[in-house]
């Protein structure tokens, strides 16, 4: 790959894509191809925390990937590769183990949260999750990592793990790592009961998938929250109607946005009127990608081919880092 700036990041193998994750990463992923050097991994060895069915693993692993490939990743663009096919990974995760601290992993907010929320599976692949995370990052010596703001803090840490090993080793083989900034116009997709962003396990029903049908989507953009309508001109959109509007503006034409926009402002917007339009918009807008992703998924040697080639560009880089980080700790024995 080309000398551009190395930026990595990982794609859960878990759930379903919605619209939340495509306008949130995806979409920005496909415009970074362009312009960076990139590393992007299905986190299968961070699911394992949660122990998913084996049976399930392999599927859930082809779809994400056939998912964001459907979506607009190119895999000859980019490394697409399974994180569990990298060994150099895990490696550097026991060596980063060892500058890390049970104080300062036991006060991350996240390993708290699972705590509270799976109380009787608190293992230590939680609690080192930011380690392996770290280790995901620096394996590449990558420079940005796009993160939403409840993995900043895991990113700090991995900044910290870099700093500790150059420290500790007398080197610079680690960048520390800064936060990718997606410029303004990255759409937030909110759920379309009003609560909070779409989810991939929240609430199913309000949460639009890659996956969905045209009668799905109909369905669940017709049962959408709304209000009586606007009682004065130019009134502000409550949260759940702005989202309709976000919606239309990702799926519709602008001139349709534009009608439903000033029926709004003239207090004269027939809210079933414009969701039976976004419904349709919205089918036909994921429609060629669920059946690209369909195709894809029933195509095994395709998927196969891209995480062998997308494995195969990212040991390249991560061997000649663990050589590195290997001598630097003095395991080089012969």
């Amino acid at each position: 790959m080309s000398k551009k700036e190395i930026v990595v990041s990982g794609i859960r193998s878990t759930g379903y894509l919605h619209l939340g994750n495509y306008f949130g990463a995806i979409q920005n992923y496909v415009r970074m191809q362009e312009e960076h050097n990139c590393y992007f991994f299905v986190a299968d060895y961070h699911s394992l925390t949660t122990h998913p069915k084996p049976e399930d693993l392999k599927q859930n692993v082809y779809r994400v990937v056939a998912e964001n490939v459907a979506s607009g990743l190119d895999p000859e663009k980019v490394a697409l590769y399974a994180q569990s096919d990298i060994p150099e990974i895990p490696e550097l995760y026991l060596m980063l183990n060892m500058l890390a601290y049970m104080g300062e992993l036991e006060k991350v907010p996240t390993f708290k949260e699972k705590v509270r929320m799976q109380p009787d599976n608190v293992n230590a692949g939680l609690l080192t999750y930011p380690v392996l995370m770290a280790a995901d990052i620096l394996i590449h010596k990558a420079v940005k990592v796009p993160v939403g703001k409840d993995q900043e803090q895991h990113l700090e840490m991995a900044r910290n793990f870099a700093h500790r090993f150059n420290t500790r080793y007398g080197t610079d083989l680690f960048p520390e790592p800064q936060v990718y900034r997606f410029n303004n116009d990255t759409v937030k997709i909110m759920s379309l009961d009003g609560n909070g962003k779409m989810s991939k396990s929240e609430n199913v029903n309000a949460t639009i998938y890659l996956s969905d049908d045209d009668d799905t989507i109909r369905k669940k953009i017709m049962k959408a929250k709304t209000d009586q309508g606007p009682t004065e001109p130019n009134m502000e959109m409550p949260d759940y109607i702005r989202n309709l509007f976000v919606l239309m503006d990702v799926s519709s034409a602008p001139e349709t946005t534009a009608t439903f926009k000033a029926a709004y402002n003239n207090c004269n917007i027939r809210y079933g009127d414009m969701k039976k339009q976004l419904a349709e918009d919205m089918a036909a807008f994921v429609r060629p990608i669920r059946e690209r992703a369909a195709e894809l998924q029933k195509d095994e040697a395709a998927i196969k081919k891209i995480l062998k080639e997308g494995a195969e560009k990212a040991r390249a880089s991560s061997a000649t880092t663990i050589a590195e980080a290997r001598k630097l700790i003095g395991i080089n024995y012969y």
